[in-house]
């Protein structure tokens, strides 16, 4: 994803809500199976980071995609907004390179 994609993305998820929580018990399997379903479903997906949740959101974000094979669009404060192109539910259409 170059800067110019990344950028379109920002703009896009700043008129979206918060869809899932990261709260004390931080990053669980059931937590990045959601994750998975809520990008299959939307493509671009905001999750904020609780503050009864310890973990630095960063990091948790770099888990995450990595662990749902999406990438990271922006970290802010405790917000952390990922995107991963859907196959059969394209939603969104990136500007080319």
């Amino acid at each position: 994803m170059n800067s110019k994609q990344r950028a379109y993305l920002k703009g896009l998820a700043m008129n979206i809500d918060s869809i899932l929580n990261i709260g004390k018990s931080s990053l669980t399997p059931e937590f990045t199976e959601s994750v998975s379903e809520a990008l299959a479903a939307r493509e671009l997906v905001k999750i904020s980071v609780l503050k009864n949740c310890l973990d630095d959101p960063k990091e948790l974000a770099y888990t995450i995609a990595e662990r749902t094979r999406s990438e990271v669009v922006q970290v802010i404060g405790r917000r952390i907004v990922l995107y991963k192109e859907s196959k059969e539910h394209k939603k969104i259409e990136l500007p080319k390179k």
